[in-house]
């Protein structure tokens, strides 16, 4: 069958940023001798931890920041690294700290996050940072929310008055991709795992938003024809090569099925290739917006 739909080609955007992001690094060094500077922070060995706090200290250093990783063991106390958490605080160097989650078992994830200074918290997970979001005031944002918003505007452009359903309801996404949404003038639906016929809730949106961690969830007939799809979710599930399955190989989806969308006729992001590479590059952009609120610097003039 042949699609109508379209790919967003999301490295290209993503490179974009990147460029963008070195250009605000570079005014920030030469015309107020600042340096954006990154401190992020592993506790324990997980090996999908460890590849992402390689790739953000890799490309922190290549677009001009100062970045420091701290690696902690698996048995690292809560006080031990609540203590680290408030000696990056006061670290005049750094302006972004972001502890990798998930921590490991014994560790209050939410009790760190409050122990993160609210101008320093990149990932935009703090209390104060929320309340902020939810308030209309500026303050930090989750990076892939913030992300998603972005290119959103860069691909429809004035967002004022379309239907925008979030499915998901975390702190980490659904929640603030919603006030994001709000505040561009969308009308928002939250669905969730309790929501009544969610394929008929999903079939309304304009903008479809989807962050779940359920393996191409999203079929065809929930999409309405000419949606803009953000699919958030990565999963990893069997091979199709029944030979590679049977090894145990396996292949990235989304919580969208992406052929289903195409042939929907929706402008969708791809699973591997699409929102993920969004996130760390934001993470990026936090710390520039940091290091100006520090310093009390105009973002927008760099």
């Amino acid at each position: 069958m042949t699609t109508s739909g379209r790919a967003i080609d999301c490295k290209a955007f993503v490179a974009r940023l990147r460029d963008e992001v070195a250009t605000s690094v570079a005014a920030l060094k030469t015309r107020h001798a600042v340096t954006p500077g990154l401190a992020v922070v592993l506790v324990g060995d997980d090996a999908a931890s460890s590849v992402y706090v390689r790739n953000k200290g890799e490309l922190a250093e290549a677009v001009g920041m100062h970045s420091v990783t701290h690696r902690l063991p698996a048995d690292t106390s809560q006080e031990d690294l609540a203590a680290l958490v408030r000696q990056l605080n006061a670290d005049r160097s750094i302006h972004g700290i972001l502890v990798q989650l998930p921590l490991p078992r014994g560790l209050n994830a939410d009790a760190i996050i409050a122990e993160i200074d609210p101008n320093k918290d990149v990932d935009g997970l703090h209390v104060v940072n929320a309340g902020r979001l939810s308030a209309g005031l500026p303050g930090l944002v989750s990076c892939t929310p913030a992300g998603c918003m972005k290119l959103l505007r860069d691909e429809v452009g004035d967002l004022s008055g379309k239907h925008a359903v979030m499915v998901g309801r975390s702190n980490l996404m659904g929640k603030p991709m919603a006030q994001l949404l709000l505040a561009a003038d969308c009308t928002v639906t939250i669905a969730h795992s309790r929501t009544r016929d969610l394929p008929a809730v999903c079939r309304e949106a304009d903008i479809l938003v989807v962050a779940v961690g359920r393996p191409e969830m999203v079929k065809r007939d929930w999409i309405k024809p000419g949606a803009v799809v953000i699919d958030v979710g990565i999963n990893r599930v069997p091979s199709r090569d029944p030979v590679k399955a049977a090894q145990g190989k396996t292949r990235l989806v989304g919580d969208v099925d992406f052929a289903d969308a195409l042939e929907a006729g929706a402008t969708v992001t791809p699973v591997p290739g699409g929102v993920g590479l969004l996130t760390v590059i934001f993470l990026m952009q936090n710390t520039v917006k940091a290091a100006c609120m520090i310093h009390g610097l105009d973002e927008s003039s760099l």
